[in-house]
């Protein structure tokens, strides 16, 4: 636990240290929150469209659950991929500290991160925007949990897969405007072609936010959600063991 402290302070600093990233998570949805309200958050609720909710209680859930997923996708990546393409991997194996404590070390960075700008957005939303407060906070909080640690699992298994830090970063980028235009994080989904309702169908964010905006509204949660988040988080952890002890054994 001690090496696991240690490595994610060090982490923690290391990603305070990198603007483009801290751009995307944290500064990013804040800007994109304010212009689809700017543009939506005088509509009434509409029966067909953002599921019938009101359009910022619709997104400042889906941006919340987007910035998990952006934090999950672009930042873990790079690191881990960097770190296998300059042979840092190779000297933790060499020391006391073992991979696993370093892949640990970035879910945590992650998940703090990801808390930060859920809280940043969500302060931006209810202040600014007369968004319905969350309903049922220990609720949300495991739901929170649950999303930011299977993006986070996520984020590590893209690190030991994709080659470098430049083609996780291309990756993580184009995955953010993926998760924000299909997963209804922007233009509302009952919307889009059929093809890309069918897309945002397939992409984890989508249920990311539907999870959310159970415990969010006073609703009851939605558990094809949960077991697809929970589903990512097994599946992506024993991915990432896997691609571990694989490399290991080279």
């Amino acid at each position: 636990m001690r090496a696991l402290g240690e490595m994610t302070w060090v982490e923690l600093k290391l990603f305070a240290r990198e603007p483009l990233t801290v751009l995307f998570v944290l500064v990013l949805p804040v800007v994109i929150l304010y212009v689809l309200n700017g543009v939506f958050g005088s509509q009434p609720p509409d029966p067909t469209v953002w599921e019938g909710f009101g359009a910022v209680d619709f997104y400042t859930s889906s941006y919340v659950a987007l910035v998990a997923g952006t934090v999950g996708v672009l930042s873990i990546p790079v690191h881990l991929a960097g770190y296998r393409e300059q042979g840092v991997l190779r000297r933790f194996r060499a020391s006391a500290i073992s991979p696993t404590t370093l892949v640990g070390a970035h879910v945590v960075v992650a998940t703090l991160t990801a808390t930060v700008g859920a809280v940043l957005l969500s302060t931006a939303a209810i202040l600014g925007y007369d968004a319905t407060p969350p309903r049922d906070w220990p609720g949300l909080i495991a739901a929170f949990l649950l999303v930011a640690l299977a993006f986070g699992a996520l984020g590590a298994l893209l690190g030991f897969v994709l080659p470098t830090a430049r083609a996780a970063q291309g990756l993580g980028v184009l995955l953010f405007f993926v998760f924000m235009m299909l997963g209804g994080a922007g233009p509302p989904r009952e919307v889009l072609p059929t093809a890309m309702a069918r897309i945002g169908d397939a992409i984890p964010v989508t249920y990311a936010g539907d999870l959310m905006r159970g415990p969010w509204l006073g609703k009851e949660w939605d558990l094809t959600a949960a077991a697809i988040m929970l589903g990512l988080l097994l599946a992506s952890a024993i991915l990432t063991m896997w691609r571990l002890r694989s490399e290991e054994s080279m």
